[in-house]
């Protein structure tokens, strides 16, 4: 029976900041929040916060967001480690240009590979099977088409290279749905981006679950970069998310 995997995601890495020892300068966040705002001030050298609304970590992030003062974001960056997620969605996920990945290199396939059933598909009995058949199909197809390859390469005199490059001609016969693991590092403003066009309703659901992962995370170590953005969920159960001061979609 092939093994179905859910989407995780896990924050694994952020931001760490300290600010000049010779600046009279202090804000009641940290992290990448405190850099985000010491890097807006640093432009202007705006270290007194004459301005009440802009005093605050929370109100001066808030005025980038809604002027749309982006730059400052960049300097800021998360990790998250996605585990359980489709081939397919990884391969969306890697054409967003401004995040660093790596990926499970297809040399060191597991040899029980996990498989991420789409939503549509799992509540329909029908297409719940076929998907299982196809599935065990290619599962099979993919381990006689190892075992295959190593016994006739068994000689080979790098036996070790070898091993790996068979596993990555097998691989081929695992559908878009196999199993992959990511380890996704972006600053906030890419972050910002990101989620803006995949945790909306008009993406696919499996993405918007792992981009709503991502959020959560983001949301607890940097509450005044993301805080806008606002959790639902939808008639079918699933959760999208949007913002009012999202100004790069």
């Amino acid at each position: 029976m092939p093994a179905i995997v859910q989407p995780t995601v896990q924050l694994i890495a952020w931001t760490q900041f300290q600010p000049p020892p010779e600046l009279d300068w202090q804000t009641e966040a940290d992290g990448g929040q405190a850099l985000a705002e010491f890097a807006g001030r640093a432009c202007y050298q705006a270290w007194d916060k004459t301005n009440p609304a802009t005093a605050t970590n929370s109100g001066y992030l808030r005025h980038i967001l809604q002027v749309g003062h982006l730059a400052v974001l960049e300097h800021a960056s998360a990790t998250c480690y996605l585990t359980g997620i489709s081939r397919a969605v990884a391969q969306e996920l890697t054409r967003h240009r401004h995040f660093s990945f790596s990926q499970l290199s297809p040399r060191h396939l597991p040899e029980e590979a996990g498989f991420v059933e789409p939503a549509v598909i799992a509540e329909d009995p029908q297409l719940h099977e076929a998907f299982l058949t196809a599935m065990r199909s290619a599962e099979q197809a993919h381990k006689q088409a190892l075992q295959a390859l190593t016994e006739r390469h068994a000689e080979s005199e790098q036996a070790g290279l070898r091993r790996k490059q068979l596993r990555q001609a097998a691989r081929v016969l695992l559908p878009a749905a196999a199993e992959t693991q990511l380890v996704m590092t972006g600053n906030y403003r890419a972050w910002r981006h990101l989620l803006a066009v995949r945790a909306s309703e008009h993406a696919d659901q499996e993405m918007r679950q792992i981009a709503i992962g991502c959020l959560r995370h983001l949301q607890q170590v940097a509450p005044h970069v993301f805080g806008d953005f606002t959790i639902t969920t939808l008639v079918d159960g699933s959760e999208v998310a949007a913002s009012p001061l999202v100004t790069e979609a």
